[in-house]
């Protein structure tokens, strides 16, 4: 009976643990609003438009992270490696700076929820 309690106990535990990491890596965009004022407003703006104050020295524009139809397109993968090692690191804009030595992977997972939250028509998974 023992045994039985241990092994059930080991199997409920053990399928807890890929939840318990899911949890850990999904973005939470209310903390994400916070990394991004402290890290991108320079440039694309309190509001995601593109509007920052260093915006109009830039060439080329930063991203309007409003426009669903562009940001849609975009996967959150793609925009976690772009945000992490910056826009040269993925063939993009060498303007757009590396934010992984000043956020953490779950900084960055955030920012990705938020910008998720600013696109408009709203991003959906899997389309």
């Amino acid at each position: 009976m023992k045994r039985i309690t241990s092994l059930c106990a080991a199997a409920a535990l053990s399928s807890l643990v890929p939840l318990l990491g899911f949890a850990q890596t999904k973005g939470d965009p209310n903390a994400g609003k916070i990394s991004y004022s402290k890290q991108c407003v320079g440039c694309h703006g309190m509001t995601g438009k593109g509007d920052g104050p260093a915006a109009a020295a830039l060439n080329p524009k930063p991203k309007d992270h409003t426009d669903g139809k562009i940001m849609n397109s975009v996967s959150d993968k793609d925009l976690f490696a772009i945000i992490k090692g910056g826009g040269a690191s993925v063939k993009k804009s060498p303007i757009m700076p590396a934010a992984g030595k000043a956020l953490t992977d779950q900084d960055i997972s955030n920012v990705v929820a938020y910008i998720r939250s600013l696109a408009k028509p709203p991003y959906k998974p899997g389309k």
